[in-house]
């Protein structure tokens, strides 16, 4: 394969932990960064692109969304606007409608907003089941999403679904048995939605246990809408990550400093919902580790804008700009357990995002307008 030279690069963030580099190149080549550096001193290759002074950052990595789904809400957030609460039971109105979706229907629906995850910067996603709820469907969902990446995730506990409400043991029993048996081929993760009005804390620790018994690495939602035991279940039980945090303890916080857990935010969520933004610069000087993702759903989240995500956390959520790339690059490769993505050092995957803008600092600075010029990889 062609090397490819990317030079005259006014800004390059190679390594998030790292200030950038200015008047930078890299040279790509088997889909890998093979060379990073001053552009004076760039070597030859194959091929040249000359960037004219744009910045270069790593492909943004989503480690949450929910995007097997069909039809909208639209009018529940509308009426969550006009001072409604969200409550979990929204899903189920999701859930009929993916039930009588075709096959070719849902994998077009996620094709699109994988496509419109790319146009603005996102090079790796993470794609839940969730909104099936039957052994056929949870199957089918993650089938068709492993079309799309690798990074399947099975949440059959997403909620209770409209059958069993009147015996939620039964239901978990289904997902711990031949549910997950049928969806485990197609997962490589399995998630539970820990939350009052869906799994409480021994419920989440039996389907977590179960999935891990059959080779699926957990993750957790947790404390999303209330303060509960989800965050420290997920310490507990050594998860790579815990998705939301929006409602923490100082035990919480303990508990994730200690076990390693990173606490994936969700920002898009407390704009959706109007419940409060986590303290993410709180947590950072606790030394707590933090990655931000979308959660692209139709109910609670319907964004699937990484740039966003970044702009309403250095706002709202006390980051710096660098910290919250940091967190939307390198941190959700973490919260994936991926090492080669997430950044632009040598060796790394070449998943290059070009900035319409001298600096990576503008994805704050000037939100909602649309910077990302080019993604490669």
């Amino acid at each position: 394969m062609s090397s490819v030279l990317l030079t005259n690069i006014g800004e390059l963030l190679a390594d998030p932990d790292l200030p950038p580099l200015k008047d930078a190149a890299m040279v790509l080549e088997s889909g890998r960064v093979q060379w990073v550096g001053a552009r004076v001193a760039a070597p030859q290759a194959d091929l040249s692109q000359d960037l004219a002074g744009r910045a270069v950052i790593p492909g943004f990595v989503d480690s949450h969304s929910h995007l097997v789904f069909a039809g909208e809400r639209s009018a529940e957030f509308a009426a969550r606007m006009a001072g409604e609460s969200y409550a979990a039971g929204g899903i189920r109105t999701t859930v009929a409608a993916t039930r009588a979706a075709s096959d070719e229907q849902l994998s077009a629906r996620i094709g699109s907003h994988v496509a419109e995850m790319r146009r603005q910067g996102t090079t790796t996603v993470e794609i839940k089941s969730g909104y099936g709820l039957t052994v056929h469907d949870e199957a089918r969902s993650l089938a068709l999403a492993k079309a799309f990446t690798e990074h399947t995730t099975f949440l059959g506990a997403h909620v209770v679904p409209q059958e069993y409400v009147d015996d939620p043991a039964s239901y978990v029993d289904l997902v711990t048995g031949p549910m997950l048996e049928a969806a485990a081929p197609h997962a490589k993760w399995i998630d539970a939605f820990c939350e009052v009005g869906a799994f409480d804390v021994d419920q989440a620790r039996a389907i977590l246990s179960a999935g891990a018994a059959v080779g699926l690495r957990g993750r957790l939602h947790a404390n999303q809408l209330t303060a509960g035991g989800g965050v420290q279940l997920a310490a507990e039980l050594g998860l790579i990550a815990v998705d939301h945090c929006t409602y923490l303890s100082d035990a919480d916080v303990d508990a994730l400093r200690e076990s390693g857990t990173i606490a994936t935010l969700l920002p898009g969520v407390e704009f959706s919902t109007r419940h409060p933004y986590p303290d993410a610069k709180g947590l950072l000087a606790k030394g707590v580790r933090i990655a931000i993702a979308s959660d692209c759903n139709p109910g609670s989240c319907y964004t699937s804008s990484m740039p966003f995500c970044i702009a309403l956390a250095v706002r709202e959520m006390g980051l710096t700009p660098a910290q919250a790339v940091r967190a939307a690059t390198r941190g959700g490769a973490e919260a994936l357990g991926e090492s080669d993505i997430g950044h632009l050092n040598v060796g790394a995957k070449a998943h290059v995002t070009v900035l319409d803008a001298p600096s990576y600092v503008h994805l704050a600075y000037r939100p909602g307008v649309p910077l990302v010029s080019e993604v490669i990889g």
